[in-house]
């Protein structure tokens, strides 16, 4: 088995953890608004249809590929991440060598 290496500070929040001893401070109210929020972001209750181009679509099959996830939810994850504000760029390719 692969054994985690902790520091003394996690070593001290896991001990706690497996006692059991976390006690949740959100109110019921709280808890129900993020249960909802949840449910409805994981819901998928809309259909679309996009033309991409083969490239496209070959390397989001790629990458899902090495992710460990269907290509279709790889690309609602990067909408999803996109219209929240939570997409962040990075440049997926190499920088290419300048001619000298």
């Amino acid at each position: 088995m692969n054994k985690l290496l902790l520091d003394s500070e996690e070593q001290e929040i896991l001990d706690a953890f497996e006692a059991d001893e976390f006690v949740s401070v959100l109110s019921e109210a709280r808890q129900n608004y993020l249960v909802q929020a949840a449910e409805e972001t994981f819901r998928k209750d809309k259909r679309i249809n996009i033309r991409i181009s083969s490239r496209d679509l070959l390397a989001l099959q790629r990458r899902a590929a090495e992710e460990g996830l269907p290509y279709q939810t790889l690309i609602s994850s990067v909408l999803h991440k996109y219209v929240s504000g939570r997409y962040q760029e990075v440049n997926a390719h190499k920088a290419l060598p300048e001619a000298g």
